[in-house]
């Protein structure tokens, strides 16, 4: 099989080091140097029989796939394919498989660890401190033991949070109308999981129906002391109304690693509010952490080389409920 390496050439060796590469051209002939996609001519593509990208990856409309007509597969080393994918790829039959659960696992882990300080409290009593120059007084922290953790969404990001929290003392609930649920997470509905939860952890999609979804009632309804902590889309949240809330509710904190617009504007209240952290969006794969992308795809290559079901392979049907 013929195989190309077309992205961001900023990203490549992040995502596609010497041991992925080496990994992968165990099944490619790889006769090119990496390329952008802005840099791609007709012949560069004529025999290719499998594309290798992440993120810069170019878009498989009908042009490009007329410059292709062998390409068979997509090694998509990153997450959301919507950008790359078309109708016209479908329809020609092109296979894609992503990285999407490698970055989950990033993600899952910023998330575990932010979940488990705000039952701590910890950012409030960073924040007290550095503002009044003492020593915080304690409140009445929960703690982790006996706690409830609810999750908005199980895919693949929320479905590896709730397999980290399976090693703590929380009872873990969720809602997700298309998830199978495993036995660990109790499903909830979505006015159950922000009444109920110590900490609620976002994990959703940015699609239309779920764009301004976390807005002034949810935030209202949710317990005393409770913290909502963002590591998916800025756009899930009214960011207006989660300005309002916080200002009435001060017992009520955020951790929002994502925000819309991202960055917040200058000025914008999310820096002086005394009950929210916000980070630089860490939450998702950084520097090396993106080779486990890297390592998936070549796994991935390695079972379409032997005839093998891909794990990840991302189909039409199930883009419509995903990132």
């Amino acid at each position: 099989m013929n195989g190309l390496y077309v992205m961001n050439l900023d990203r490549f060796p992040d995502v596609y080091g010497p041991d992925e590469r080496a990994d992968i051209e165990r099944h490619l002939r790889v006769a090119a140097p990496p390329v952008t996609a802005g840099d791609l001519t007709p012949g560069l593509l004529a025999d290719v029989d499998v594309l290798v990208t992440a993120w810069g990856a170019p878009r498989l409309d009908a042009a490009f796939l007329d410059a292709a007509p062998k390409l068979a597969l997509v090694l998509y080393g990153a997450g959301s394919v919507r950008s790359t994918v078309t109708p016209e790829s479908w329809a020609r039959g092109v296979r894609v498989t992503a990285a999407g659960h490698a970055i989950a696992t990033a993600v899952a882990e910023f998330a575990l660890a932010q979940i488990l300080y705000a039952l701590k409290h910890g950012w409030r009593y960073v924040l007290t401190s550095r503002a009044t120059k003492a020593w915080a007084a304690r409140d009445a922290e929960k703690g982790a033991f006996g706690s409830v953790v609810g999750l908005l969404s199980l895919g693949a990001t929320g479905r590896t949070t709730a397999d980290l929290l399976a090693r703590h003392d929380v009872t873990v609930q969720a809602h997700d109308p298309f998830a199978t649920f495993p036995d660990s997470v109790r499903s909830v509905g979505l006015e159950e999981l922000f009444a109920t939860s110590d900490v609620v952890s976002l994990h959703a999609p940015l699609l239309p129906q779920t764009r301004g979804l976390v807005g002034h009632d949810l935030l209202r309804s949710m317990k005393r002391d409770a913290t909502l902590i963002n590591t998916a889309r800025g756009g899930l949240i009214d960011e207006t109304a989660l300005v309002e809330v916080l200002d009435e509710r001060p017992d009520l904190f955020a951790v929002l690693d994502v925000t819309d617009p991202e960055p917040p504007t200058p000025g914008s209240p999310l820096f002086s509010l005394p009950n929210v952290v916000v980070t630089p969006h860490l939450a998702g794969s950084l520097g090396p952490e993106r080779r486990r992308q890297g390592r998936l795809m070549a796994e991935e290559l390695a079972r379409y080389a032997a005839g093998r079901s891909l794990l990840h392979e991302v189909t039409e049907q199930r883009l419509g409920h995903s990132a």
